[in-house]
């Protein structure tokens, strides 16, 4: 099973504009074996949150063999061309380790901000994914769509991946899954999908036909995650940072499907999460196998945790047996 971690990109006014701490994680999960170095994008925060593509960048100037992944960038309020050349220049700068994950998106602010419409986000999705696998497959492509169109395009550099980096999707909804299944190589799941809907939802994601350039059907858990000695020290460790990142999910995903998930008891965030000791969460790990998993994302770091226990929990996930290099 492979595992990732999801980094923890948000900023304040001490660390700004250093990522020392998203550094020091990562080079550690590498050593421990993970898979992926996992960041997702997010903007109009306060007080702050690293760009995404750059920090990628700057992850893979000091890393050597750890993937790099998105989950996810917001497809639609991007222009595809350049979303195509930048991630090309991430998997020729990282010398062919990147996996680009994207989403469809939540928030009007968002949206606004880059001058789309939430209305539009499934068409400008759609086209912007078909571009970006065209440039980085093709010599030329000319392509007169609803949102976009370019004539004889090229990227130069291309990706070091052949044919391509995998792409991956995430998304909750049937219509999205057979988004992903067609258009993409790997769904990510929601943090918060519980384990009685995972089954059903693999089994579905998996009989959607594949379109003509995929490369695969991999399904990636993301999953809150904390192992310790003991089950009581692991809930000291995560429960206040989390509870703190719950309280301004409430906020941000009130437009989103889930809200009502991030006011639940811990016992039910925990029930859906790779959180305990050890031998618990290689347990999780292997149910999560189980079910048809590839791999699992683990948010280790909400804002507020102090750097020593993410580095303790990181180590602890790389002892653990079921994690392969």
């Amino acid at each position: 099973m492979r595992l990732g971690l999801y980094v923890n990109l948000y900023a304040d006014q001490a660390d700004r504009p250093r990522l020392a701490d998203a550094v020091e994680q990562v080079r550690l999960a590498e050593q421990a074996g993970f898979a992926w170095a996992v960041l997702g994008e997010r903007h109009l925060h306060r007080p702050g949150y690293h760009e995404a593509v750059t920090s990628l960048a700057y992850l893979a100037a000091h890393t050597d063999r750890i993937g790099l992944a998105t989950a996810g960038l917001i497809a639609p309020v991007h222009h595809p061309v350049m979303l195509a050349e930048t991630l090309a220049h991430i998997d020729v700068l990282s010398g062919g380790r990147l996996t680009a994950g994207f989403v469809l998106g939540y928030r009007p602010e968002e949206f606004a901000l880059y001058g789309t419409r939430p209305q539009e986000r499934v068409s400008r999705f759609e086209e912007c994914l078909e571009l970006v696998t065209r440039l980085w497959t093709e010599d030329k492509v000319t392509h007169r769509g609803r949102r976009y169109s370019v004539e004889d395009a090229f990227l130069s550099p291309r990706p070091v991946q052949r044919p391509r980096p995998r792409i991956w999707n995430g998304g909750r909804v049937p219509a999205a899954l057979e988004r992903t299944a067609w258009t993409c190589d790997g769904w990510t799941t929601s943090f918060n999908e519980t384990d009685e809907e995972l089954p059903k939802k693999i089994a579905l994601y998996r009989s959607f036909p594949r379109g003509p350039r995929s490369l695969g059907a991999e399904v990636i858990v993301c999953r809150e995650g904390y192992a310790a000695p003991t089950t009581a020290q692991a809930r000291t460790a995560l429960e206040g940072p989390l509870r703190g990142l719950y309280d301004a999910y409430g906020d941000w995903k009130r437009t989103s499907a889930d809200a009502a998930r991030y006011a639940q008891p811990w016992e039910d965030i925990a029930a859906r999460s790779v959180i305990g000791s050890t031998a618990e969460c290689a347990e999780r790990i292997g149910r999560y196998e189980e079910m048809g998993a590839d791999g699992i994302v683990l948010r280790i770091q909400p804002p507020g945790m102090p750097q020593a226990d993410a580095l303790r929990a990181i180590e602890a996930f790389g002892a653990l047996t079921s994690l392969t290099p």
